[in-house]
C-alpha cells in the first residue's frame, strides 16, 4: 500500500476540495449546516490554494489540511490554526491524516510560527485521539458551544508548541 503525497493545493484543486468536503460533511465534525447548492467556491479571499496541503493517493486527492491565522492581530502572527481538515472515508486507516496533520506542522514551523492550535467538537473522539497522538494538549473547553442537528456540543480547544 503506496503512502500518501503530501503536496501544497493548487488552484486548480479548488473544485475536487470543494467536492470533497461536501461529501465528507458531518455532525461529527461540522457546526455548519449541510452545504446546499450554489457551492462556494473552495478558495476565497480568506483562503487560498497557499494555505491548503492535499493528500493525494493514486492520483487521487483524498485528504486536505487548511492552515490560517486565528486572527489578524499582529500580537498574534506567531500562532497559526488548523481551520480545515478532511479525509474520505475509503482512504481513512490508511495514514492520511495523520500525514497531514504532521505536514502541517512542518509547515507551521517553516512559516515561523512558534504554535500550531485547532477546534475540534468534543464528541468526534477519532479525530481528538489522533490530534493527542501528535501532540496537541487540550487547552480548553466551551461547553454546549455548538448546536449540531439539535444536540448540544462541546467546542475543545487544543493547541502544541513548534
Amino acid at each position: 500500500m503506496p503512502d500518501p503525497h503530501i503536496r501544497p493545493a493548487r488552484p486548480e484543486d479548488g473544485e475536487e476540495l470543494g467536492v470533497l468536503d461536501r461529501l465528507t460533511w458531518s455532525p461529527v465534525h461540522a457546526v455548519l449546516p449541510r452545504p446546499q447548492p450554489p457551492y462556494p467556491p473552495f478558495f476565497d479571499d480568506r483562503h487560498a490554494p497557499g494555505d491548503t496541503l492535499v493528500a493525494e493517493l493514486g492520483g487521487r486527492l483524498v485528504g486536505y489540511v487548511r492552515l490560517a491565522h486565528a486572527t489578524a492581530l499582529a500580537s498574534n502572527a506567531h500562532v497559526l490554526q488548523i481551520q480545515g481538515f478532511a479525509v474520505f472515508g475509503e482512504a481513512r486507516g490508511r495514514g492520511v491524516g495523520r500525514r497531514l496533520v504532521r505536514a502541517a506542522v512542518d509547515e507551521a514551523r517553516r512559516r515561523g510560527a512558534r504554535r500550531l492550535t485547532l477546534r475540534v467538537l468534543g464528541h468526534n473522539a477519532p479525530a481528538r485521539a489522533l490530534y493527542e497522538a501528535e501532540g496537541f494538549v487540550v487547552e480548553g473547553i466551551l461547553p454546549q458551544e455548538f448546536c449540531v442537528e439539535g444536540t448540544y456540543v462541546d467546542d475543545v480547544v487544543m493547541g502544541r508548541s513548534l
